[in-house]
Protein backbone atom coordinates (compact mmCIF):
# COMPACT_ATOMS: atom_id res chain seq x y z
CA UNK A 1 0.00 0.00 0.00
CA UNK A 2 1.34 3.42 -0.90
CA UNK A 3 2.22 5.67 1.82
CA UNK A 4 0.10 8.72 0.79
CA UNK A 5 1.70 11.29 3.36
CA UNK A 6 4.73 10.71 1.28
CA UNK A 7 2.91 10.34 -2.04
CA UNK A 8 1.24 13.70 -1.51
CA UNK A 9 4.36 15.65 -2.92
CA UNK A 10 4.98 14.38 -6.41
CA UNK A 11 1.34 12.38 -6.51
CA UNK A 12 -0.45 15.03 -9.36
CA UNK A 13 2.68 14.53 -11.61
CA UNK A 14 2.54 11.02 -11.65
CA UNK A 15 -1.01 10.86 -12.19
CA UNK A 16 -2.20 12.82 -15.62
CA UNK A 17 -1.85 16.21 -13.53
CA UNK A 18 -4.26 19.09 -14.06
CA UNK A 19 -5.70 17.28 -17.85
CA UNK A 20 -6.70 14.07 -16.02
CA UNK A 21 -7.76 16.45 -12.96
CA UNK A 22 -9.97 18.28 -15.29
CA UNK A 23 -11.32 16.02 -17.43
CA UNK A 24 -12.62 13.95 -14.20
CA UNK A 25 -14.61 17.10 -12.43
CA UNK A 26 -16.52 17.59 -15.49
CA UNK A 27 -17.79 14.06 -15.60
CA UNK A 28 -18.52 14.42 -11.74
CA UNK A 29 -20.26 17.48 -12.40
CA UNK A 30 -22.12 16.42 -15.10
CA UNK A 31 -24.05 13.55 -12.71
CA UNK A 32 -24.58 16.22 -9.79
CA UNK A 33 -28.06 16.97 -10.07
CA UNK A 34 -28.63 21.08 -10.77
CA UNK A 35 -30.03 21.22 -7.45
CA UNK A 36 -27.30 20.54 -5.59
CA UNK A 37 -26.00 22.52 -2.81
CA UNK A 38 -23.46 20.78 -1.09
CA UNK A 39 -21.02 18.14 -2.64
CA UNK A 40 -18.35 16.31 -0.41
CA UNK A 41 -15.48 15.13 -2.44
CA UNK A 42 -13.96 12.10 -0.45
CA UNK A 43 -10.50 10.55 -0.43
CA UNK A 44 -10.05 14.32 -2.38
CA UNK A 45 -5.68 13.21 -1.95
CA UNK A 46 -4.18 16.67 -3.28
CA UNK A 47 -7.49 18.50 -4.18
CA UNK A 48 -6.52 19.14 -7.59
CA UNK A 49 -10.03 17.32 -8.74
CA UNK A 50 -11.71 18.82 -5.49
CA UNK A 51 -10.85 22.26 -6.35
CA UNK A 52 -11.86 21.84 -9.96
CA UNK A 53 -15.89 20.93 -8.85
CA UNK A 54 -17.01 24.57 -9.09
CA UNK A 55 -20.52 25.54 -10.60
CA UNK A 56 -22.63 28.90 -9.38
CA UNK A 57 -24.44 27.73 -6.24
CA UNK A 58 -22.07 24.41 -5.28
CA UNK A 59 -20.44 24.11 -1.84
CA UNK A 60 -17.81 22.05 -2.15
CA UNK A 61 -15.87 20.14 0.35
CA UNK A 62 -12.59 17.87 0.55
CA UNK A 63 -11.92 14.72 3.04
CA UNK A 64 -8.70 12.63 3.08
CA UNK A 65 -7.00 10.09 5.94
CA UNK A 66 -3.64 11.00 5.18
CA UNK A 67 -2.23 14.23 6.65
CA UNK A 68 -0.02 15.09 3.43
CA UNK A 69 -2.81 15.25 1.07
CA UNK A 70 -5.16 17.34 2.63
CA UNK A 71 -2.63 19.36 3.49
CA UNK A 72 -2.12 19.89 -0.59
CA UNK A 73 -5.59 19.92 -1.03
CA UNK A 74 -6.26 22.54 2.02
CA UNK A 75 -4.17 24.64 0.16
CA UNK A 76 -6.40 24.50 -3.15
CA UNK A 77 -9.54 24.49 -1.14
CA UNK A 78 -9.29 26.55 1.56
CA UNK A 79 -11.41 25.87 4.68
CA UNK A 80 -13.26 23.07 3.16
CA UNK A 81 -10.68 20.37 3.58
CA UNK A 82 -10.88 18.05 7.01
CA UNK A 83 -9.22 15.07 7.81
CA UNK A 84 -11.50 11.88 7.63
CA UNK A 85 -11.67 8.37 7.27
CA UNK A 86 -13.96 7.43 4.70
CA UNK A 87 -15.60 4.81 6.41
CA UNK A 88 -16.36 6.86 9.38
CA UNK A 89 -17.28 10.85 8.06
CA UNK A 90 -17.17 13.62 10.51
CA UNK A 91 -20.99 15.03 9.18
CA UNK A 92 -24.04 14.21 10.55
CA UNK A 93 -26.41 11.61 8.72
CA UNK A 94 -28.43 13.11 6.09
CA UNK A 95 -26.41 16.87 5.90
CA UNK A 96 -24.95 16.64 1.94
CA UNK A 97 -26.43 16.71 -1.54
CA UNK A 98 -23.75 14.74 -3.09
CA UNK A 99 -20.79 12.50 -2.68
CA UNK A 100 -18.20 12.04 -4.85
CA UNK A 101 -15.23 9.22 -5.13
CA UNK A 102 -12.56 9.25 -7.68
CA UNK A 103 -10.26 6.41 -7.61
CA UNK A 104 -11.29 5.35 -4.28
CA UNK A 105 -13.00 2.33 -4.30
CA UNK A 106 -10.36 -0.38 -6.43
CA UNK A 107 -8.15 0.85 -3.25
CA UNK A 108 -10.53 -0.39 -0.75
CA UNK A 109 -11.08 -3.91 0.74
CA UNK A 110 -14.04 -2.19 2.55
CA UNK A 111 -15.97 -1.06 -0.36
CA UNK A 112 -18.99 -1.69 0.84
CA UNK A 113 -18.71 0.40 4.41
CA UNK A 114 -17.88 3.22 2.22
CA UNK A 115 -20.88 2.82 0.68
CA UNK A 116 -22.81 2.54 2.93
CA UNK A 117 -21.02 5.84 4.75
CA UNK A 118 -21.67 7.63 1.70
CA UNK A 119 -25.40 6.90 2.04
CA UNK A 120 -25.19 7.92 5.40
CA UNK A 121 -24.50 11.35 5.18
CA UNK A 122 -26.88 11.80 1.94
CA UNK A 123 -30.26 13.69 2.00
CA UNK A 124 -33.34 12.53 0.31
CA UNK A 125 -33.01 12.45 -3.44
CA UNK A 126 -29.10 12.74 -3.02
CA UNK A 127 -26.44 11.26 -4.74
CA UNK A 128 -23.13 9.32 -4.66
CA UNK A 129 -21.11 9.43 -7.79
CA UNK A 130 -17.87 7.04 -7.80
CA UNK A 131 -16.04 5.81 -10.60
CA UNK A 132 -16.37 2.32 -10.89
CA UNK A 133 -14.19 -0.83 -12.96
CA UNK A 134 -11.18 1.34 -12.95
CA UNK A 135 -8.28 -1.44 -13.32
CA UNK A 136 -10.40 -2.41 -16.28
CA UNK A 137 -10.93 1.03 -17.90
CA UNK A 138 -6.75 0.53 -19.10
CA UNK A 139 -7.77 -2.73 -21.07
CA UNK A 140 -8.05 -0.72 -24.93
CA UNK A 141 -7.43 -3.54 -26.90
CA UNK A 142 -3.15 -3.50 -26.91
CA UNK A 143 -0.68 -6.00 -26.23
CA UNK A 144 -0.46 -5.42 -22.82
CA UNK A 145 -4.10 -6.32 -22.20
CA UNK A 146 -3.23 -9.76 -24.02
CA UNK A 147 -0.53 -10.49 -21.94
CA UNK A 148 -2.55 -9.98 -18.79
CA UNK A 149 -5.62 -11.03 -19.76
CA UNK A 150 -5.13 -15.02 -18.61
CA UNK A 151 -4.72 -13.61 -15.11
CA UNK A 152 -7.41 -11.19 -15.03
CA UNK A 153 -9.95 -11.93 -12.17
CA UNK A 154 -13.51 -10.74 -11.02
CA UNK A 155 -12.05 -9.80 -7.66
CA UNK A 156 -11.74 -6.06 -8.18
CA UNK A 157 -13.21 -3.97 -5.30
CA UNK A 158 -14.36 -1.45 -7.20
CA UNK A 159 -16.60 -4.02 -9.79
CA UNK A 160 -19.38 -2.23 -11.24
CA UNK A 161 -22.29 -4.71 -10.15
CA UNK A 162 -20.32 -5.41 -7.02
CA UNK A 163 -21.13 -1.50 -5.92
CA UNK A 164 -24.26 -1.26 -7.27
CA UNK A 165 -25.36 -4.08 -4.72
CA UNK A 166 -23.43 -2.56 -1.68
CA UNK A 167 -25.55 0.90 -2.97
CA UNK A 168 -28.66 -0.88 -2.94
CA UNK A 169 -28.03 -2.61 0.21
CA UNK A 170 -27.81 0.90 1.70
CA UNK A 171 -30.89 2.83 -0.01
CA UNK A 172 -28.69 3.52 -2.97
CA UNK A 173 -30.39 2.78 -6.55
CA UNK A 174 -28.53 3.20 -10.06
CA UNK A 175 -29.10 6.20 -11.70
CA UNK A 176 -26.86 7.81 -14.62
CA UNK A 177 -23.42 7.04 -15.70
CA UNK A 178 -21.18 8.54 -17.90
CA UNK A 179 -17.57 8.37 -19.01
CA UNK A 180 -13.85 10.47 -19.34
CA UNK A 181 -10.55 9.98 -20.82
CA UNK A 182 -7.79 9.53 -18.09
CA UNK A 183 -5.64 11.91 -20.09
CA UNK A 184 -1.54 10.94 -19.88
CA UNK A 185 -2.36 7.66 -18.19
CA UNK A 186 -1.83 5.14 -21.28
CA UNK A 187 0.46 2.33 -19.37
CA UNK A 188 3.73 1.11 -20.99
CA UNK A 189 4.72 -2.33 -20.99
CA UNK A 190 7.29 -1.47 -18.06
CA UNK A 191 5.56 0.61 -16.20
CA UNK A 192 2.73 -1.97 -15.94
CA UNK A 193 5.41 -4.98 -14.83
CA UNK A 194 6.52 -2.20 -12.02
CA UNK A 195 3.38 -1.46 -10.84
CA UNK A 196 2.36 -5.72 -10.48
CA UNK A 197 5.27 -6.57 -8.89
CA UNK A 198 4.55 -3.32 -6.28
CA UNK A 199 1.00 -4.51 -5.48
CA UNK A 200 -0.87 -2.38 -7.77
CA UNK A 201 -3.55 -4.98 -8.83
CA UNK A 202 -3.53 -7.29 -6.35
CA UNK A 203 -7.56 -7.65 -6.70
CA UNK A 204 -7.53 -7.80 -9.99
CA UNK A 205 -5.03 -10.40 -11.52
CA UNK A 206 -4.40 -13.69 -9.64
CA UNK A 207 0.02 -13.76 -10.56
CA UNK A 208 2.23 -14.22 -7.30
CA UNK A 209 5.66 -14.40 -6.48
CA UNK A 210 7.32 -16.25 -9.36
CA UNK A 211 4.48 -16.38 -11.44
CA UNK A 212 4.33 -12.38 -11.41
CA UNK A 213 7.86 -11.94 -11.75
CA UNK A 214 7.69 -14.22 -15.20
CA UNK A 215 4.77 -12.05 -16.05
CA UNK A 216 6.76 -8.74 -15.43
CA UNK A 217 9.45 -10.33 -17.82
CA UNK A 218 7.23 -11.23 -20.85
CA UNK A 219 5.70 -7.28 -20.51
CA UNK A 220 8.50 -5.70 -20.36
CA UNK A 221 9.89 -8.00 -23.46
CA UNK A 222 6.87 -6.29 -25.41
CA UNK A 223 8.00 -4.14 -28.57
CA UNK A 224 8.50 -0.33 -27.32
CA UNK A 225 8.66 -1.22 -23.66
CA UNK A 226 8.60 2.14 -22.32
CA UNK A 227 6.48 3.85 -24.86
CA UNK A 228 2.56 4.51 -23.62
CA UNK A 229 -0.08 2.79 -24.89
CA UNK A 230 -3.64 4.30 -25.37
CA UNK A 231 -5.45 6.28 -22.73
CA UNK A 232 -7.73 4.34 -20.35
CA UNK A 233 -11.24 5.48 -20.45
CA UNK A 234 -12.96 5.28 -16.98
CA UNK A 235 -16.42 4.49 -16.00
CA UNK A 236 -18.24 7.07 -13.26
CA UNK A 237 -21.97 5.97 -11.94
CA UNK A 238 -24.30 7.99 -10.49
CA UNK A 239 -25.91 6.56 -6.70
CA UNK A 240 -29.36 7.58 -5.21
CA UNK A 241 -30.94 7.83 -2.34
CA UNK A 242 -34.71 8.00 -2.66
CA UNK A 243 -36.68 10.97 -2.54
Amino acid sequence: MLDYDIQAAHYDATRGGVPRAEAAAQAVLRLIPDGAHTLLDIACGTGIVTERLHRPGLRVLGADASYGMARKAADRVPGAVVIGDVRRLPFPDASLDAVSAVWLLHLVPEAEAVVAEAARVLRPGGVFVTTVDKDAGHDVGCDIDAVLAPYQTTAAFDRGDRIEAYGAAAGLFPAEQTYFPGCGQGRSPRRTAEAMLAGQYTSRLSARGAEAEALAERLIALPDPDAPRPDPVFRLVALRRAA
